[in-house]
């Protein structure tokens, strides 16, 4: 798309840099209030994206931007739990069984094909989505904000806007414009990661019994406990796989696809299961992706999803906070433009960071093994509403407070992590 021929389209109440999940949600949650939004991107969709794995708490999102058929009739694969597994100790989440309320199922989607449909059903609803269009810089006073837009195919240009949302993931473009980046409280890690024609089918892997692709199965490294393995079914056959770790156990890796199946091959569980597997789709690696920002909120602006803080992909959070922070800060940016207000850190910062901060314990728990021990506890000997509380937070439902995992995150998860080693 060339850029805008008319004074006029210079001109909006929005824009909303980034055209992925959040950028979506938040776009057609504003059109639907009446503003005239833009959303700027700087690639053309549909692009490759990792944070494939969806949690039910999405679909509640997804249902809030007008979107929820056009994903249920899109083909993706069913998703109703979490399976983990480490030196044949087997162990799942049902979703469906969680103590919190709200759907218990979702999908399992290759990123290209789910953004691209979640911007395009945006599009339909009214949403202007200016792709191959990047953000240089930026200029933000009391009257609203000055965007310079570089096509890819055409000259630069000024976008003014009453507000801007950054649902830039990744790329942090006001992060890095504004100074506004922080390094994350994590260890710096590395992701190797593809997709494959899984064959797993035709395997018969004799801890899992029959490999259930409804669930995302999360596997432990034999004797590295801080390394785990994704696998991630999709429809027609095919999977994603990754692995994790810190940055030191990839150094010297030339040859990512040798490295990411050796690392594969090690393990008890997710070697066998993948023996017929083939690796058609180049290796990819993204390192030190954790981060976090000194503000999520500034004059005129917020920070969605990514483009704030990442954690860590272990519990696929990334996709549900991103589309949480699409559904507070909408309706603030709504209000504001109305004349209102508003107390950005009180009621969008704070407020997200609840949920934020409990997949943060979680995550924190799952490397220093606490949280392993709770999910590798015999299952016979759970108790039953315990393990719906997790299950809750497994499917993205962090910011309930009824939940007391929720409520107190640290002081109940390490409760259960001593009562489980005691037993």
């Amino acid at each position: 798309m060339n850029s805008p021929k008319n004074s006029q389209e210079h001109n909006v109440d929005v824009v909303i840099i980034g055209a992925g999940p959040s950028g979506a949600i938040a776009s057609a949650l504003l059109n639907k209030q009446g503003h005239k939004v833009v959303v700027v991107e700087r690639q053309h969709f549909p692009r490759f994206s990792i944070g494939e794995s969806l949690l039910p708490q999405c679909m509640e999102f997804i249902a809030e931007a007008g979107m929820l058929e056009a994903v249920n009739n899109a083909g993706f694969q069913f998703k109703n739990g979490a399976a983990f597994t480490h030196n044949g100790n087997y162990s799942f989440f049902d979703f469906t069984q969680k103590f919190s309320p709200g759907p218990g199922t979702t999908f399992q989607v290759q990123r290209a094909t789910f953004d691209h449909l979640l911007a395009s059903e945006a599009q339909k609803q009214g949403v202007e989505i200016r792709y191959g269009h990047g953000v240089t810089a930026s200029i933000f006073s009391d009257n609203g904000v000055e965007l310079f837009i570089q096509p890819d195919d055409s000259e630069a240009y000024q976008l003014n806007a009453r507000f801007v949302l950054d649902a830039s993931g990744f790329g942090r473009v006001l992060p890095r414009l504004l100074d506004l980046e922080l390094p994350s409280d994590f260890p710096a890690r590395t992701s190797v990661f593809t997709h494959i024609e899984d064959n797993i089918d035709s395997v018969v892997h004799p801890s899992l019994a029959q490999h259930d692709r409804n669930k995302i199965l999360i596997t432990v490294h034999p004797q590295l406990n801080d390394v785990w393995f994704w696998l991630i079914p999709f429809a027609h056959g095919r999977c994603s796989v990754g692995v994790v770790g810190e940055n030191h156990y990839f150094e010297g890796k030339a040859d990512l696809q040798a490295c990411l199946q050796a690392l594969i091959n090690e393990t008890t569980d997710l070697g066998p299961l993948l023996r017929n597997a083939v690796f058609d789709t180049p290796v990819q690696k993204l390192s030190g992706y954790a981060c976090n920002v000194k503000s999520l909120w500034g004059q005129n602006f917020a920070l969605l999803g990514n483009a704030g803080e990442f954690l860590d992909p272990v519990f696929s959070s990334g996709v549900t906070i991103a589309m949480k922070s699409a559904s507070l800060a909408a309706p603030l940016v709504d209000r504001q433009l109305k004349g209102e207000t508003i107390d950005w850190e009180a009621e969008y910062a704070i407020p997200l960071k609840r949920g934020v901060d409990t997949f943060r314990n979680y995550v924190t728990a799952w490397y220093d093994g606490r949280f392993q021990d709770v999910v590798f506890f015999r299952q016979d000997k759970a108790a039953p509403k315990i393990s719906s509380m997790i299950s809750s937070i497994l499917a993205g439902y962090a910011w309930d407070l009824d939940n007391p995992f929720v409520a107190e995150p640290t002081r109940r998860l390490n409760a259960l992590a001593e009562l489980c080693r005691a037993q």
